[in-house]
């Protein structure tokens, strides 16, 4: 029976998890990218070979690119496209060079990521990210100060953050914005003001002009890849709705079946990803993963539980809203179709135990990755029955 690949985010040499961390964890393949080179700007051969050095030196394999941004201006198809996604081809080929040539990456609007509260803490006194709808509209409607925001919203929820909104200091304000700002990537300081702006570009572009964008991005590398033996892997919104008058293009079934009819070459495939699209209160997942799992490369596992209005808090791997049971059996029985091994990684977990007293990148503290790990290591043993 062929396993599953086990792999570990990791930030690289600033990330306080080690790679010898990582080793006790059980896997072996690292997921990690070059965070120190400006998006958009090719990544130097020199830099991948060192990189890859690091972590050979340390007994693992550097399995999966995660990510190679794509800049704004290949999203939004800006006058300067072109360019940026011959630097893209470039950093693309200098990977395959090295023998790395699993590459995800996403095509969200802006923001990487979205969640209102990093250290929500759990009954067992751990902690979990958490996106809630209130505070969202609170941070949409009264800080970002978004023209016409409150229509995006129940009567309900404004109501709600109206009042939430005058009960809080200054300090959570600020708190709250700093949160929801971590989701643009590589930035420290972004003014609402530019945010704005970047809103107002992508109201223009619409989610036909997005998925129309990413398509002529996906032409624009595909001899590349297709030269370079390069597996792409989308991953989905996260979360898997519209936000900030932002708009979606990977955030379910029907939009995941676009992506890869509309760019059929096999070098076109999906990260999937439970927690991303498991927020979502209408995805089927084991469906959607039984309509994709061909073209699947990279699967990230995480769990949520959702509320009634679709709050969410990232819980235990195998304790929350996604059948992790299901999810799996899929992809052990995928598995056994493939010449090489699927990677996938414990995505996120909560902060527990000495992490607790840490610094540590959101979601990616090492117990409570450990953990994650060890319990779908578990997982697919007893399904494999081996």
């Amino acid at each position: 029976m062929n396993k599953l690949e086990q792999t570990w985010r990791w930030y690289g040499p600033n990330d306080p998890v080690s790679l010898q961390d990582v080793k006790q964890a059980g896997a072996t393949g690292i997921v990690t990218a070059l965070h120190h080179i400006p998006h958009g700007e090719i990544w130097p051969l020199a830099d991948i070979q060192e990189r890859k050095r690091i972590i050979e030196d340390a007994g693992l394999v550097w399995s999966v690119v995660e990510s190679v941004t794509v800049h704004e201006e290949i999203k939004t198809k800006g006058p300067r496209v072109d360019e940026y996604i011959a630097k893209y081809n470039q950093t693309l080929a200098n990977l395959a060079e090295c023998g790395i040539k699993t590459v995800c990456y996403n095509f969200m609007p802006v923001l990487d990521w979205t969640r209102t509260q990093l250290d929500l803490v759990m009954a067992d006194g751990s902690k979990a990210l958490y996106f809630d709808w209130i505070d969202l509209a609170l941070f949409d409607i009264f800080i970002l100060k978004r023209t016409d925001a409150e229509k995006d919203y129940s009567e309900s929820i404004v109501k709600r953050a109206t009042k939430r909104f005058g009960e809080i200091s200054e300090q959570q304000k600020d708190s709250l914005a700093n949160v929801v700002l971590m989701g643009i990537p590589g930035e420290k300081n972004v003014e609402l003001d530019a945010l704005k702006a970047s809103i107002d570009t992508y109201k223009h572009i619409g989610r036909d002009g997005l998925r129309r964008n990413l398509v002529y991005f996906l032409n624009g590398i595909a001899s590349v890849c297709e030269a370079n033996g390069i597996c792409m892997t989308i991953h989905p919104d996260d979360p898997p709705y519209p936000i900030l008058g932002l708009p979606r293009i990977a955030s379910n079934g029907e939009d995941l079946g676009y992506i890869l009819r509309e760019v059929p070459q096999q070098f076109n495939g999906i990260c999937f990803c439970t927690g991303s699209l498991g927020a979502s209160q209408t995805n089927d997942l084991p469906a959607i993963l039984e309509q994709v799992k061909a073209r699947v490369n990279f699967v990230h596992l995480r769990n949520v539980k959702k509320d009634i209005i679709g709050s969410f808090y990232e819980a235990d791997h195998l304790d929350g809203d996604v059948n992790m049971y299901k999810i799996m059996q899929i992809l052990v029985a995928e598995n056994q179709l493939r010449s090489t091994a699927i990677p996938f990684r414990p995505d996120h977990g909560h902060q527990m135990l000495d992490d607790l007293n840490k610094v540590t990148n959101p979601g990616y503290s090492a117990i409570g990755r450990l953990r994650g790990l060890a319990e779908l290591r578990g997982l697919e043993y007893g399904i494999a029955g081996e």
